[in-house]
C-alpha cells in the first residue's frame, strides 16, 4: 500500500497513487488529497509556548523539500521505534503505520491540566486498500480510535492526573488514507471484513508499542 522510510527525525509513508486522506493532524487536516504522510521528531524546546504548531510544522517539511500536500504529524515519540501491521480478510485489506508515546496518557473526562502538555503522543496513519465512501471513512477514523483505545488500555496505561485508566493521550491523532476512485467501499464497521482489518492493524501495530512504552516510563529498556 505504501513505502515507509525513516530520516533522521522525519518517517515518511509514501503512496504508489493519490490517496484522500481524513484526519485532523496539523498540516493536511479535515478532508485532503496527496500521497506522502510525515511524523517529525521533536521536544518541548521546540514548540514554545504561544507558537502555532501547524505553522511551524508547515515551515519545517517545506525546508525539507516534502510536498506541499503532505500530511503532517509531530511528535516526541522515538520515530526509530514506529510499528507497522497489517491484516486481510475476505477480500479487504488495512495498514497501519504507528508511533507511540505515553507520557501525555490521558483518560477522557480527565480535569484539564494547567501544566505544560509534554509530547509523547500516539500518531496513526491507518490505510485501506480500496476507495471507501466519506460515510466509511468516518467510520474507518472512529473504529481506529477505539482500537487505539483498546490496545492502550490493556497494556495497563494509566492517567498521571487521575491515576485511573487511560485509553490514550492528550494530543493523540489519526489520518486514514483510502485511494481515490470510483468503487468506493460503502461501510467498514466492526460487521464487515474491512472493519476486521482495520481493528487488526491497530491493535498489532499499537499494542507491543504502548507495552514498550510504559516499560520505558517505568525506567526499562
Amino acid at each position: 500500500m505504501f513505502e515507509v522510510e525513516l530520516r533522521g527525525t522525519w518517517l515518511v509513508a509514501r503512496f504508489p497513487r493519490r490517496q484522500r486522506f481524513l484526519s485532523w493532524a496539523v498540516v493536511g487536516g479535515f478532508v485532503h488529497e496527496g500521497d506522502t504522510v510525515v511524523w517529525h521528531e521533536v521536544t518541548n524546546a521546540d514548540l514554545p509556548i504561544g507558537m502555532d504548531p501547524g505553522a511551524l510544522l508547515a515551515g519545517w517539511l517545506e525546508g525539507a523539500g516534502f510536498p506541499a500536500d503532505a500530511v503532517g504529524f509531530l511528535t516526541s515519540a522515538r520515530l526509530d521505534r514506529h510499528g507497522i501491521a497489517s491484516w486481510a480478510t475476505g477480500g479487504a485489506a488495512a495498514s497501519c503505520v504507528a508511533t507511540v508515546g505515553l507520557s501525555n496518557a490521558r483518560r477522557p473526562g480527565d480535569p484539564t491540566s494547567a501544566q505544560p502538555c509534554h509530547l509523547g503522543t500516539i500518531n496513526l496513519l491507518v490505510a485501506t486498500g480500496c476507495p471507501l465512501s466519506m460515510e466509511a471513512m468516518v467510520e474507518t477514523i472512529a473504529l481506529a480510535a477505539e482500537a487505539r483505545a483498546v490496545a492502550v488500555l490493556e497494556a495497563g496505561t494509566t492517567s498521571p492526573v487521575t491515576g485511573l485508566a487511560a485509553s490514550g493521550t492528550g494530543t493523540d491523532c489519526i489520518a486514514v488514507a483510502a485511494p481515490l476512485g470510483a468503487s468506493e467501499l460503502a461501510y467498514a464497521g466492526k460487521h464487515t471484513a474491512m472493519g476486521e482489518c482495520v481493528g487488526r492493524a491497530v491493535l498489532d501495530a499499537v499494542g507491543p508499542l504502548a507495552r514498550r512504552a510504559l516499560a520505558a516510563r517505568a525506567g526499562g529498556p
